[in-house]
């Protein structure tokens, strides 16, 4: 069905048994977040906050907490927007599939935004930043937050909601130097269309216009992060996967999107930045507070009985990494369509999404070579660093498989994946760092903001070496509380065994013994036994706190034609440095509080 707003989905949640109602005042203030995040864990439903501490207005989170959830919502439009999908990618598709071509036909007229709205509900008053649900999540977040924004902005040289963008970046709207009700901050990362928009509108010396949507059909806050085709909007991309046309209209200049339940319309000047943060976001740490552009509020708007749409990000999974999983279903192959020779790539949600890429692809190159080594694979690790989002991976392992494997690999099985690289690995050949680089502005492993270094290990051929199953004796002798986190990668205690020294140890071992015992990947950390513990503390502090460049070494290292190697096993110094961005960690007291809201309800 198609929603006309937040509310009706609320509603036929509710109906089907899928809604959590919180009938009691709530505190915005770490309290909303925390009951946010405990449902989560426990894969509950969509949540309603009827009565928010400070606010008339009502507001709802977990919308999108599981991937079923998010298709139910989706369950009449998803075939259709598959299909267009795979239209654009393969045109020739449509007359593979003619008769499912023309039932995707209608939908694609949903694709056309709609000027001129019959009725323009979210302008049914106006309304200040201060009677907002004003939610602060983490106890050292800067002030409060939107984490489910829906940010409009237009093409300085082809205005029109024709070259618009629509992004998700957090705004900040209380806190720091902000002046209440007439200032907030935006923040927006490398790579993202509105930077484009902003430097176009700098270059005229005009201000940026921006619209901030909240709430509305649920398909418009999919749309702001979903990674489209080229020439796809995500304004058309709105109205097909909501069933119905993306409704707006200009007031005062700025575009507003008439299903919303709020809007936010304001101007960024050249030049006028404020500091924003700290915000525990998505990597599970809070980005620090940075100077980011200041947008002067203009107006606000409300709908009547308006919901506030919030999401809570932190250590992964959260509810983000549904939206993940609902893209790809989405998507199916585009990425690989988009790249010649890619098969498949995953970004892996438990490292924090931008951290760790991995990829299989074709090795096509130089059949008629017995001896097998990376080549076409090499191309294409370019190729995806080039490539949208994926640009921001600062891990990308990448491999091929014969025509006829044994079995067949799978980026989603991590452990698998990383077993079958480190079988194939040639620690002299395999590395290719990139120095001085820009990475993900939320990853504080480099020693400055957006600012740090990538590893692209890149292995393919026979199996050269067995993995250790178990801590080889020679490992041990290091007393360093050394502990397996799967075979061929070991945890050691940072506190007992610092690099240097390792290597000095190891070195004496001699390279072709450390070959024998299995061991490609020594782990320094503060807690070997938490690291080694499962899969996904691994995943997360294993590549979240390394800086490549800075923070791996090997045994018997070396710099041939400027290509680093090394013989033996590799470290990875996994330790929190002093630059790094703090973890976020919850409040013991609103967690006690929360024990006994929820408890009413089951939770």
């Amino acid at each position: 069905m198609a929603y006309s707003s937040l509310e009706a989905c609320l509603l036929d949640l509710d109906r089907n048994g899928m809604l959590l109602r919180i009938k009691e005042e709530v505190d915005p203030n770490l309290e909303m977040a925390a009951i946010h995040l405990r449902v989560f864990e426990q894969k509950g439903p969509a949540i309603l906050f009827e009565k928010v501490k400070g606010s008339k207005f009502r507001a709802a989170s977990n919308i999108f907490g599981t991937l079923e959830r998010s298709q139910y919502i989706f369950r009449n439009t998803l075939p259709q927007v598959k299909q267009l999908i795979d239209i654009k990618i393969d045109p020739t598709a449509a007359l593979k599939k003619p008769i499912a071509t023309l039932t995707a036909l209608p939908a694609a007229l949903n694709a056309l935004p709609n000027g001129l709205p019959l009725s323009k509900p979210v302008l049914f008053e106006e309304i200040n930043i201060s009677d907002l649900p004003l939610i602060k999540h983490w106890p050292m977040d800067g002030g409060a937050f939107v984490t489910l924004p829906q940010v409009y902005t237009e093409d300085a040289d082809k205005p029109g909601i024709g070259n618009s963008n629509l992004g998700m970046y957090r705004i900040q709207l209380s806190g720091n130097e902000y002046e209440l009700n007439k200032e907030i901050g935006l923040h927006y990362q490398l790579h993202r269309g509105i930077g484009v928009h902003q430097t176009k509108a700098n270059n005229k010396g005009l201000p940026l216009k921006v619209s901030v949507f909240v709430g509305g059909p649920p398909a418009h806050s999919v749309a702001a992060v979903m990674p489209l085709p080229e020439g796809m909007s995500e304004m058309n991309f709105a109205g097909v996967l909501a069933g119905k046309r993306f409704n707006y209209t200009y007031v005062d200049g700025y575009c507003v999107s008439t299903d919303a339940d709020f809007v936010i319309t304001g101007e960024v000047f050249p030049g006028e930045n404020k500091p924003e943060g700290p915000f525990g976001d998505h990597l599970g740490y809070y980005s620090l507070q940075h100077d980011f552009p200041l947008m002067k509020v203009h107006k606000v708007y409300a709908r009547k009985n308006a919901i506030w749409a919030f999401t809570v990000v932190g250590r992964p999974p959260q509810e983000d990494t549904s939206f993940g999983q609902l893209i790809h279903s989405m998507t199916g192959s585009a990425i690989s369509n988009e790249i010649p020779g890619l098969k498949e790539v995953h970004a892996v949600d438990a490292a924090g999404v931008h951290p760790l890429l991995l990829a299989i692809a074709s090795e096509r190159y130089t059949p008629y070579m017995q001896t097998k080594k990376p080549a076409e694979i090499l191309t294409i690790a370019n190729h995806i660093l080039g490539t949208g989002q994926l640009s921001l991976a600062k891990f990308l392992w990448i491999t091929a498989q014969d025509n006829k494997p044994t079995f067949k690999l799978d980026t989603h099985n991590e452990l698998e994946f990383f077993k079958y690289i480190l079988e194939r690995i040639n620690f002299s050949r395999d590395l290719h760092f990139y120095t001085n680089t820009t990475i993900d502005t939320l990853d504080y492993s480099g020693e400055n903001l957006n600012s740090g270094s990538k590893l692209v290990i890149a292995a393919y051929g026979e199996q050269v070496r067995t993995l250790a199953t178990q801590i080889p004796e020679a490992i041990r002798n290091l007393n360093a509380d050394a502990n397996l986190i799967m075979p061929g990668i070991i945890a050691l205690n940072a506190s007992k065994m610092n690099r240097g020294l390792l290597q000095t140890l190891l070195n004496g071992l001699g390279t072709e013994l450390l070959e024998k015992l299995g061991v490609a990947i020594l782990v320094l950390t503060e807690d070997a036994a938490w690291m080694s513990s499962n899969m996904q503390n691994f995943l997360w502090a294993g590549f979240t706190r390394v800086n490549p460049s800075l923070d791996i070494d090997g045994i018997d290292a070396f710099v041939e034609n400027k290509h680093w190697g090394c013989k033996g096993p590799l470290i990875f110094d996994a330790t929190i440095k002093k630059h790094h961005a703090p973890p976020v960690l919850k409040d013991a007291a609103i967690e006690k509080k929360v024990d006994g809201i929820l408890s009413k309800y089951g939770f």
